[in-house]
């Protein structure tokens, strides 16, 4: 299963990905758009990402997650043009117990937030638009630096 996809996040596939007999505990993360940011309106989301590299870092954060703890991973992040209540990004964790899963769960969402060269461009209502987040220092927009993120 890709780290990535421009189709909607079937959060079923993720969970049969993960679970198993000995797995009883299973935590899941669902990150939906929200209609706000703020105190702005926010009309939709596009995710871009650098794709070789998003999904070789997602790929070495489920390989630290399931070395650190006895859990099985699988997360997946859109890419594209999201609509107000899409999902963006689903993280399953199942481990033998829900303490490891919750913990494996935020760590493995946490580290992709972090890491991951995944940027998201907000569109407003005011005809604004703004990219947040993603391992980069500076965001550029038509040639020009829009916004200028503390390192990671």
């Amino acid at each position: 299963m890709a780290y990535l996809t421009s189709e909607s996040i079937g959060v079923g596939a993720l969970l049969d990905a993960v679970q198993s007999p000995s797995r009883g505990g299973v935590a899941c993360f669902l990150g939906t758009v929200r209609d706000h940011l703020g105190g702005r309106k926010v009309l939709r989301l596009e995710y871009s990402a650098y794709v070789p590299m998003a999904e070789a870092e997602l790929a070495r954060i489920v390989a630290e997650a399931e070395s650190r703890w006895d859990v099985a991973v699988a997360v997946q992040h859109r890419i594209g043009r999201l609509e107000i209540g899409d999902a963006a990004v689903a993280v399953a964790v199942a481990s033998a117990h829900r303490d490891e899963a919750f913990v494996a769960c935020r760590y493995v969402i946490e580290e992709a937030k972090r890491r991951a060269p995944i940027w998201k461009r907000e569109v407003y209502a005011d005809g604004t638009v703004e990219w947040v987040g993603g391992a980069v220092d500076e965001l550029v927009e038509n040639g020009t630096a829009v916004r200028t993120l503390p390192k990671a």
